[in-house]
């Protein structure tokens, strides 16, 4: 396939430009000035028309909260506060209609997985919006092990021994000793099984988070919940990435020195419960300005899947660099889900996920005309 003729916004170049895009195998092949494509390969003239990386969702539950409620909720298991050794990937359901809604919108790529009840919640994974088996959709699997502080836990379990931030704060320092611990004797045992402690599934799917191979996926609204999120990562040597972030812009200065990945969001409609008081489409535009690694986040279904891009517009009204805020839902976003050489921007090597617009996707007059993924054209609206 080549795509001719369009203004690239790349999510690299500040500037966008005119060149032609050539797609083979499912990847960006070349991009550059007249290029031509071989006989029998599809040419999709942009003239006139704008091209755009598929946008990436970093924080969603979509393909496990269903479109319409259907009664499948398979987003949270309620039975206990620390379930790490589920994934995420086990209740994706593809046929779920808000999959391919998010698609129509541009957004080719999201990281799903479990809710926020619970204090270790399993495991997230990266996957494309098309497709009929997860398997295949999957980009990478896991990308993150889902953590929650503030008042989720608290509400969810309250008459389960979790009550206050103090006991979540404790609980997931339990584990973390634990698996610290389970470690120590798998490597001290080596090869020999006789020595080795009996086989534990939670502390199995934690041994990627204490040895830094994972992130903890940490949903923390209020400032002091992020800074227990900074003291704990810190305790435990911990990659971290901070999610929803809300009262962010109050301790830009601890987040900076952190310096951890950080996802904004949902910012759009109420604030429904006492942490989310402070929530804005400003704070985005602030944490970027102080040099953070910002995502724009919908949370879907808190805000449908397709209205990604309208999330950045907002940040953008709201004293936003628009291209900040176009790297907020295209590259910021693959990288802090760990996937930044598949997707998030137009380079020659990366997937073939393009999307081609009649305006700036940030405003909401602007209609996406073709989706491109994996070199595929799955809507197509000329």
């Amino acid at each position: 396939m080549l795509i001719r003729n369009g203004t690239l916004h790349d999510a690299v170049h500040r500037e966008a430009y005119q060149a032609d895009i050539l797609i083979r195998n499912g990847k960006i092949s070349a991009i550059g000035a007249g290029l031509s494509p071989d006989e029998g390969e599809e040419v999709i003239d942009a003239e006139g028309l704008s091209v755009y990386p598929g946008f990436v969702d970093a924080h969603s539950h979509l393909g496990l909260d269903p479109y319409a409620q259907s009664g499948d909720k398979d987003y949270n298991e309620m039975t206990e506060p620390i379930t790490p050794q589920l994934r995420g990937i086990d209740s994706f359901n593809p046929f779920d209609e808000a999959v391919h809604m998010a698609l129509e919108g541009g957004v080719t790529t999201v990281a799903t997985g479990p809710g926020s009840a619970n204090i270790l919640g399993g495991t997230f994974f990266a996957v494309k919006t098309y497709g009929t088996c997860v398997d295949d959709m999957a980009v990478r699997n896991p990308v993150a092990m889902k953590a929650a502080f503030g008042e989720n836990p608290k509400r969810c379990y309250d008459r389960k021994g979790c009550s206050v931030r103090m006991t979540v704060a404790a609980k997931l320092r339990e584990v973390l000793f634990q698996t610290r611990e389970y470690d120590e004797k798998l490597k001290a045992a080596g090869d020999d099984a006789s020595k080795k402690p009996k086989f534990d599934m939670k502390l199995e799917a934690m041994l990627p988070v204490i040895r830094g191979e994972l992130p903890l996926k940490v949903h923390a609204h209020r400032a002091d919940d992020i800074c227990t999120v900074l003291r704990i990562a810190k305790e435990f040597d911990l990659k971290v990435t901070l999610e929803h972030c809300t009262d962010g812009a109050l301790i830009v200065d601890e987040l900076v020195r952190a310096g951890f990945p950080v996802a904004v969001g949902p910012s759009f409609g109420n604030a429904t419960k006492v942490e989310l008081k402070h929530k804005s489409f400003a704070t985005p535009g602030v944490l970027a300005k102080a040099g953070l690694q910002v995502s724009i986040i919908t949370d879907a279904p808190v805000i449908p899947q397709q209205y990604l891009p309208l999330c950045a517009g907002y940040a953008v009204k709201e004293g936003m660099d628009p291209f900040a805020a176009l790297q907020a839902i295209t590259i910021n976003p693959a990288k802090h889900i760990g996937i930044e050489d598949r997707v998030g921007s137009l380079e020659v090597g990366k997937d073939a996920d393009v999307v081609i617009t009649d305006g700036d996707p940030l405003i909401n007059l602007t209609n996406v005309k073709l989706v491109i993924v994996d070199g595929k054209c799955l809507v197509d609206h000329r």
